[in-house]
């Protein structure tokens, strides 16, 4: 499968585009729409390089999400998979309940297990509570943009 459209804005929206390196808040080095590999301090792209980091981080984290989870997956529920995989990496999903329970067929404990994912640095973050409502929310089939 690939992100579609639903996803993409997803991520878009809570990742934002910055077109200089600037440190998240775990303390990564990042720019454009959440791209960190090879970033470095004072680097900066154009809007072009930024929308093709995406579409090459999109594909690395379709990737993880299509080799870890062994379920079949709605349009909405691969796409909230893909934005919560990319924000918070494959290791994460790897080792987390979210992907037992849901290769076990737990689908509509998912949700609950995506919105436990809200801490950067020991700290709960409200821009990952906002996030992590969206994605239950388009996991749901629901529109994510009043989540």
């Amino acid at each position: 499968m690939r992100t579609g459209d639903e996803g993409i804005a997803l991520i878009r929206h809570f990742e934002g585009c910055r077109l200089d390196a600037y440190l998240c808040p775990a303390g990564v080095w990042t720019i454009g729409y959440g791209h960190t590999k090879g970033v470095k301090e004072g680097e900066t792209i154009d809007q072009e390089a930024a929308e093709a980091f995406l579409i090459e981080d999109l594909e690395k984290f379709e990737g993880y999400v299509t080799e870890m989870v062994e379920v079949p997956l709605s349009q909405s529920q691969f796409d909230a998979l893909v934005s919560w995989t990319f924000n918070l990496g494959p290791g994460n999903l790897e080792r987390s309940t979210l992907l037992a329970k849901l290769n076990q067929g737990e689908y509509t404990d998912v949700p609950f297990e995506i919105k436990r994912w809200t801490r950067a640095g020991g700290v709960i973050l409200p821009g990952l509570v906002k996030r992590r409502d969206a994605e239950a929310a388009l996991f749901e089939g629901r529109d994510w943009k009043g989540a």
